[in-house]
């Protein structure tokens, strides 16, 4: 009996002795981690296990809820409240990926500037984290920034093969091919950039080869639709990828960056087969004309449909433009164009064929200054003079602010005698951009958290934001960017960071960033009012007048009928001389400070206008 008793209490103790110890199995495990785990391995059984998966879990769990969520870091170095230059950023623990590079024309304002292109401050100094560059599509607007920041730096660069063939073009004259990294991706691969996934989504537009971007990123897939339209029965390429757009959508897009161009345009843009009902009609009226054609040089499906109505109405093709020659070169290379045997002529042939076997394909439907029909209008073409027998379509509506460029040409074109169809007479333009209903499509595809357009001035970029809203989605959960700005994103919020240096960077032939707005303004200024230098000689001992001052004006007045105020002039400049040797002054700075000053006030007085003022003072 007594051993039994004593059995039982030892079993009481043992029974004990576990209980205790499941119950402080926390503690064997972190003495696991300190010590190997011996302590508490004898008293592992199954109820043990099930708790410990437990506590590991609960553990787990509140270090996931500690650890923050992944964000991704979006900057805009163009491309917003303008049209052209753009360009946006996307940085992600520590890598950054670029989505296009483009360039604008300059506007009136910017005399002798040649094209603008973003500010690259931002990137240049982070060039050691930027992983690539994927480019949507190969207008200018989205390319043609390209040379002047692979100047500064090295990184691949991704697009489709008609994109990418018109950047090796670029890349070529300016001495940078063998440098760059060309990497090829079609519509529907996907690539792996550091720990972001990028796929191309096939996408309609006024060039072939277009593709929108999703960025499948840690913190979650952006969708960047490059620029788009849905057209049902494009002339080549397919329809757009809408069921990929959908499928994005179902899996879940953090944020959608939506072309905003056309925005404010109710309905549907009107399918690319249009114009070639137009064309046709046109081809009739012309009879026994030349016909001449201007459009972009990047709207390869327009030049085919081109060449199709010429083919139709037995016609030759010639063209002229250096971007359209270098354009029509690489898309007949890669098959982008389909091209009938002897149906292109050189520019040169055009004398041996009769006007009405001729089709005339050129650049300057935007009015450009150096274009082959802004030459052309003005008399100032090498090859090609034009008159009563030509028959001119502009197959293009004038981007903001090239208004009146166009009309200049348009009516030059007409005091020569020439039929002009220009703009919307016979629609023989149609947008490559979405209007409202094909955005509202798309928006409603991928049902983004976030929603940011872009590609647009402040009006287009309003009008989408409310499409968006329209749709459904909160109004703080969209935001309307600038030029500089950088949002942050994740699941749970969208801010503001602070901005990046970002502006505009102006390119006069070879100079890149030389011309600012102190030059710009000086420009303005001479074209407005003209100039007047002001030249005189002073003895180096004591600073008195020795010769002069001669007045030397250009764009001010014609000085033979302007004589007594360029006498005044010289008397004023010549006094204040004078009153500043006497009174020994000899600091150069105030001496043309006066100069300016007094001179000033007497040709306004006089005549009302301000032109810039040059004293040049030597001593002898």
């Amino acid at each position: 009996m007594g051993i039994e008793k004593n059995n039982n209490n030892k079993n009481m103790v043992n029974y004990s002795r576990n209980k205790n110890n499941q119950k402080n199995y926390g503690k064997s495990i972190h003495s696991k981690n300190r010590t190997g785990y011996q302590s508490g391995k004898k008293f592992f059984n199954s109820n043990s296990k099930r708790n410990s998966s437990r506590i590991n879990y609960k553990r787990n769990q509140r270090v996931e809820e500690n650890k923050p969520l992944p964000s991704v870091k979006v900057s805009f170095l163009g491309g917003l409240n303008e049209i052209g230059k753009n360009i946006t950023l996307f940085e992600c623990e520590n890598e950054i990926i670029v989505i296009d590079c483009g360039m604008a024309f300059p506007d009136g304002e910017m005399l002798g500037v040649d094209l603008v292109i973003p500010d690259f401050t931002y990137l240049i100094q982070n060039k050691d984290r930027v992983k690539a560059i994927l480019l949507t599509h190969g207008h200018e607007d989205h390319i043609g920034g390209l040379p002047y920041l692979l100047t500064e730096m090295s990184v691949p660069i991704y697009g489709t093969p008609l994109t990418l063939g018109l950047v090796e073009n670029k890349l070529k004259e300016h001495s940078l091919l063998k440098q760059t990294e060309l990497r090829t991706l079609k519509a529907g691969e996907s690539v792996k950039i550091g720990n972001t996934t990028a796929e191309f989504i096939h996408v309609n537009h006024s060039i072939p080869d277009a593709v929108g971007i999703a960025l499948h990123t840690p913190a979650g897939t952006i969708v960047h639709t490059g620029d788009f339209k849905i057209d049902c029965t494009p002339i080549s390429g397919g329809m757009i990828d809408l069921s990929r757009f959908a499928r994005l959508g179902d899996e879940g897009v953090l944020a959608l960056m939506s072309d905003s161009t056309n925005a404010s345009r109710e309905g549907y843009t009107p399918t690319e087969h249009t114009v070639y009902d137009s064309f046709k009609n046109l081809f009739q009226k012309a009879e026994k004309q030349r016909i001449i054609i201007a459009t972009f040089a990047s709207n390869v499906n327009r030049v085919q449909q081109i060449i199709n109505c010429a083919k139709k109405f037995g016609r030759k093709v010639a063209f002229s433009g250096r971007s359209m020659i270098n354009y029509m070169n690489v898309a007949s290379n890669l098959g982008y164009l389909d091209i009938p045997e002897n149906i292109i002529i050189d520019i040169d042939r055009i004398p041996q064929y009769p006007p009405e076997q001729i089709v005339l394909v050129t650049t300057g439907s935007q009015g450009e200054p150096m274009s082959a029909l802004s030459r052309m209008a003005f008399s100032d073409h090498r090859k090609i003079t034009v008159g009563a027998g030509d028959f001119i379509i502009i197959s293009a509506n004038p981007i903001p602010g090239n208004e009146r460029s166009v009309g200049n040409v348009v009516d030059e074109l007409l005091k020569k005698g020439c039929k002009v169809v220009y703009e919307s007479m016979y629609e023989v333009h149609v947008s490559g951009h979405a209007c409202a209903e094909e955005h509202k499509i798309l928006t409603s595809l991928v049902k983004p958290k976030y929603f940011i357009p872009v590609h647009g001035e402040q009006k287009h970029l309003r009008k989408s934001q409310d499409i968006a809203v329209s749709l459904g989605i909160d109004r703080k959960n969209t935001f309307i960017a600038d030029i500089g700005t950088t949002l942050e994103l994740n699941r749970d919020y969208i801010k503001e960071l602070p901005k990046v240096p970002a502006g505009k960077v102006f390119v006069d032939g070879f100079g890149v960033g030389d011309v600012g707005s102190i030059v710009l303004r000086d420009r303005k200024h001479l074209a407005q009012d003209g100039l007047i230098i002001i030249v005189a000689s002073l003895d180096v001992y004591d600073g008195h007048v020795i010769s002069g001052p001669d007045i030397v004006s250009r764009g001010f007045v014609y000085v033979r009928e302007s004589e007594e105020l360029m006498a005044d002039v010289k008397r004023t400049a010549l006094s204040v001389l004078d009153d500043c040797c006497e009174r020994n002054v000899h600091e150069w700075g105030v001496i043309k400070n006066r100069i300016k000053d007094d001179v000033s006030k007497v040709i306004s007085g006089k005549t009302g206008r301000s032109p810039m003022i040059l004293p040049i003072l030597m001593e002898v």
